[in-house]
């Protein structure tokens, strides 16, 4: 495990500029405001801050559609405020980790813009076919509704956008475009930063020869593309950042893919995220039609990750929410009477696994889904093109508006909530995306910082045991039967050094098999106290969302 000593021990924080915190009152967060909380994220533990991206952008998919890679967007600040970022974030031991999206850039990319004026150099950069205006060269779809491919009359040539319509898909198999993204590295490496962030980097190698796809959307044709593991050492290497702490989100991708891209003799990525654990509530696949949490698939999937990852050699980026995902309490876990148990115990159940673990702002007060009540308050592109889809699908505006406040991307997106204060302490002034409908100053920065039962606190203890308990960073993980699909139990070992750590997934009492063993070991963490449990048959009775970590460290 040498080769992971310098992240298995430490826990990333992610930071959406946009809705962290506004500086200037203008509604729109900026990287003054993450300067000003610098001393919070070092009292929360932190070690990295990934940011999204505050490159030049026009804003059509929320700074996803890069307009200069080598640029601050003036709506998040200057070079000088991200430079004094890096310099006050060094001092207080806190790394940048930059999300770099290279699978595309935005249409007014100057690279875009000289392709469209007829400059054959650049329209090498993208992927364009020639057609007829009628026939798109495939049937793919993109990832945001509608066609992935776009005509330009002008050239008489189709350009590749898997994701929104203003975001053209690099093509990588140009030498040229590979030598443009290390330069972008080497400049960011210059600043000072050490660590990266690569968007949907397993879509950017593309089949040379593109067909039709009768079964799917097309994904299955370019995730995980036939040179992707050639491309990523290539990018690595000689933009020499083999040393830093770098992941990769993957799309789509297989177990075996990611044990390739994150084992460190392959020499690729540090890490990898993977989404199939956030699935398990997608009916038939769709992210679009809603069905109860799979729990027993949730479980499966937890266990073969961790463990043949393991197995492997490779290295998990563990996560429950981001800024494309809905707040894992609203989801997982529960709102109302079990709200602060039940994020608890999601936060236990992933810290203390096999990996890195990351937290998305907010994720440790608890923050909820949007629930936003009018298709008037919501910003995301992906989630308007779907509403408009849903309705054209048969869906009634109730039927929709249930669905996108189960999976709108911007349930991540509201304002941070600093305090109890009209908009929770993100700003003076009415933000960019309202706050959530469930706003409520309990749910803060401010008042959690007061309770040392808050789920801030329960997070500041899971960061501390990470960072002072090598069983933690470094232990083998294995798990343990609970004759239930429902509780989720596993140890790690590390020399004589153990814990068990027992999650109950559920809203419901459960009962486990507690063997002589286990209730021998001290109890380290848990996140509610009760009377003994333990039946006459040896079974014990977990709680609704209890957790509890046994073992000595």
């Amino acid at each position: 495990m040498t080769e992971k000593a310098d992240f298995c021990n430490k826990v990333v924080y992610q930071i959406y500029p946009k809705s962290f915190r506004d500086s200037n009152g203008d509604g729109f967060g900026d990287l003054r405001g993450i300067v000003e909380k610098l001393d919070y994220l070092q009292e929360l533990g932190v070690d990295y801050l990934w940011l999204t991206p505050f490159f030049s952008s026009p804003q059509n998919d929320n700074g996803y559609d890069v307009a200069d890679y080598c640029a601050v967007d003036s709506k998040f600040g200057t070079m000088e405020d991200l430079e004094e970022l890096i310099r006050q974030g060094k001092e207080r031991g806190i790394g940048l980790m930059l999300d770099m999206v290279f699978n595309h850039t935005s249409t007014e990319h100057i690279w875009f813009q000289r392709a469209l004026a007829g400059e054959e150099k650049y329209q090498n950069y993208y992927i364009f076919k020639e057609g007829q205006p009628d026939h798109a060269p495939t049937n793919w779809q993109s990832k945001f509704g509608g066609s992935a491919w776009e005509y330009v009359p002008a050239l008489k040539k189709w350009y590749l956008h898997l994701y929104d319509v203003t975001q053209a898909d690099l093509n990588w198999d140009n030498p040229e475009v590979r030598q443009e993204l290390k330069n972008i590295l080497r400049f960011w490496k210059e600043k000072g930063i050490r660590a990266f962030r690569f968007d949907v980097i397993n879509l950017v190698s593309k089949p040379e020869q593109m067909e039709d796809d009768f079964e799917g959307d097309g994904r299955r044709f370019y995730s995980d593309g036939p040179h992707i593991h050639e491309y990523l050492k290539e990018l690595v290497k000689d933009a020499g950042i083999e040393e830093f702490v770098t992941v990769g989100e993957m799309s789509s991708t297989s177990l075996e893919h990611c044990i390739r891209y994150s084992s460190p003799k392959e020499k690729e990525l540090s890490m990898c995220f993977n989404f199939h654990h956030l699935k398990v509530d997608y009916k038939d696949g769709d992210k679009w039609a809603l069905m109860p949490t799979d729990y027993k698939k949730l479980k499966e999937l937890f266990v073969e990750w961790q463990t043949k990852m393991q197995e492997g050699g490779g290295w998990n980026a563990l996560f429950w929410c981001n800024h494309d995902q809905p707040r894992i309490v609203s989801r997982m876990g529960e709102e109302g009477i079990y709200w602060k148990r039940s994020a608890k115990m999601l936060a236990a159940m992933i810290h203390l696994m096999r990996g890195t673990p990351y937290i998305y702002q907010g994720e440790e007060i608890g923050m909820l889904n949007a629930h936003y009540p009018s298709i008037e308050q919501y910003r995301d592109v992906e989630s308007l093109n779907y509403y408009k889809i849903l309705l054209e699908n048969g869906k009634t505006e109730k039927e929709a508006l249930e669905i996108l406040a189960a999976r709108s991307r911007d349930n991540a997106r509201t304002p941070m909530q600093w305090n109890g204060e009209r908009y929770g302490g993100f700003s003076e002034v009415e933000p960019w995306l309202p706050l959530s409908a469930q706003f409520k100053k309990e749910i803060s920065v401010e008042a959690e910082r007061e309770d040392e039962d808050s789920i801030l606190a329960f997070y500041k203890k899971l960061i501390a045991m990470r960072k002072n308990s090598p069983v933690i960073a470094k232990g083998e993980i294995s798990f343990l039967e609970t004759e239930t699909y429902k509780v989720l139990a596993y140890e790690r070992v590390l020399g004589e050094k153990k814990i068990l750590v027992f999650c109950n997934l559920s809203g419901e009492t459960q009962s486990i098999p507690m063997n002589e063993a286990w209730k021998s070991y001290p109890l380290l963490l848990e996140n509610y106290e009760g009377k003994n449990r333990l039946t006459e048959e040896g079974k014990y009775l977990m709680e609704p969302y209890e957790c509890m970590v046994l073992g000595t460290l």
